[in-house]
């Protein structure tokens, strides 16, 4: 056992988040002020080039643009379906973010595109599309300000929070705010209601639900779209901003019943809403474990231990439970960063933990009613998830930190699949909007 783990206090417990590796007292602050704060950048693994290739392969840097909607205006810029795009990762909006995307098209119809704050470059044609999870890892640079301190205290602190995350070998591997929505969490919230059964209330949560950080006109709009029955004219209202909200929306109108309005939207939004319900139930079960003091980065009796590859991809097909028997060995590859404890992203055929760990993950189940086969989704196979394990430490490698009068920067890169916000925390100690 270890020192209970400092408790967080701000909004961010709401979506599972309750607890800090770092004991500091926070720099406080915000991200993202201009989009040239968050600069993301792929670590790729690209299709091998293919002379008449049947997909053009591209490099594409944005500003400030989602990527799902960024796919569909790439789409209608060339005039073919967005299905025909491919892309590794989701990346966050307000930021400027460069990734491989594929496209079932000549290079001419690529290179013919122009959108503000969007560069296309490096075209090829490659032996296959990208698709998701085609990615090593990510590399960020990150910039902190409004601080909530003096530089000197502000420095002192980085700097501590950089020791205590390079000793633990990484940082709790929460699913960060943008699984669910820093402005309005509502993707867990939408998932909950289709693991239950509740297809109309999904749609309609999805549609009405808001949060006090909303702008306010979106507030008044999503009230007034509850309960609503007139489709065709709540499509004709929403605005640019309700995009994906408008696709269902207008499925209705057109005869569509409610599975039909989840159907219309793009296949990786509709595996989200599940995905964020099984991230919030991970969160908490993360949480829980931090909370008993069970350590991050050393496996206990009945931990799931999950071994890594030559090449350090997570073997997710080889768990090892960790018992009586191996603890010692099992305990070594996981110092050695060779292996990492693993908690459940509970779905239909998760395997679960043994001994307190497994205690931890089936009272989080129970405590929220669920069993497996709610994860199987009639008529919405796309929503459905057979869930698994992921890694509760993710690792950090080149962390570096750089400070200005008035600001600081953080420089690191992470594996595919974690979330970068989730190490700024640890140094910002922020309320979730501020993310």
């Amino acid at each position: 056992m270890i020192p209970l783990y400092r408790e967080c206090s701000t909004a961010e417990a709401d979506i599972g988040m309750r607890r800090y590796l770092c004991d500091s007292d926070g720099t406080g602050g915000h991200l993202k002020t201009e989009p040239e704060d968050f600069v993301v950048r792929e670590i790729s693994d690209p299709p091998r080039r293919k002379d008449g290739g049947e997909y053009t392969i591209a490099t594409v840097t944005s500003r400030n643009w989602e990527t799902n909607r960024l796919v569909r205006i790439l789409s209608r810029s060339i005039g073919m379906s967005r299905t025909r795009i491919g892309f590794a990762g989701t990346k966050d909006k307000r930021a400027v973010t460069t990734q491989l995307m594929s496209f079932r098209c000549p290079p001419e119809d690529v290179a013919k595109i122009q959108l503000k704050d969007v560069e296309i470059k490096d075209l090829y044609t490659g032996s296959r599309a990208i698709q998701l999870g085609d990615l090593i890892g990510n590399s960020f640079e990150i910039t902190v300000r409004d601080l909530a301190m003096p530089m000197a205290d502000v420095e002192s602190i980085v700097r501590g929070d950089i020791g205590t995350i390079a000793k633990t070998g990484g940082f709790p591997n929460y699913f960060g705010v943008q699984r669910f929505g820093s402005v309005r969490p509502v993707t867990h919230l939408v998932g909950e209601r289709l693991v239950r059964g509740d297809i109309e209330g999904a749609v309609r949560t999805y549609i009405s639900y808001t949060t006090p950080e909303e702008e306010q006109d979106l507030r008044e709009l999503r009230g007034s779209l509850e309960g609503c029955t007139d489709w065709a004219y709540a499509a004709s209202v929403m605005p640019e901003r309700m995009s994906f909200e408008r696709v269902m929306a207008q499925a209705l109108a057109g005869g569509e019943d409610w599975k039909g309005a989840i159907s219309a939207l793009p296949s990786n939004l509709q595996m989200m809403f599940v995905h964020a319900y099984q991230s919030y139930l991970f969160n908490e079960m993360l949480s829980e474990r931090m909370a008993r003091g069970l350590p991050l980065n050393a496996p206990v009796e009945g931990d799931v231990v999950i071994p890594l590859a030559a090449d350090g991809t997570p073997q997710h097909e080889n768990p090892i439970v960790a018992n009586a028997r191996n603890i010692d060995l099992v305990a070594r590859q996981v110092r050695m960063g060779r292996a990492f404890v693993t908690a459940a992203l509970y779905g239909s055929e998760t395997v679960l933990a043994e001994g307190e760990p497994g205690e931890i993950e089936m009272r989080i189940a129970e405590e929220n009613r669920l069993k497996p086969e709610d994860f199987v989704i009639p008529g919405l196979s796309k929503c459905s998830s057979k869930g698994g394990r992921r890694e509760i430490l993710c690792p950090v490698k080149d962390l570096t930190a750089s400070f200005s009068d008035d600001s600081y920067s953080v420089a690191f890169s992470l594996p595919k699949g974690n979330y970068a916000t989730c190490l700024m925390r640890e140094f910002m100690k922020s309320e979730m909007r501020d993310y």
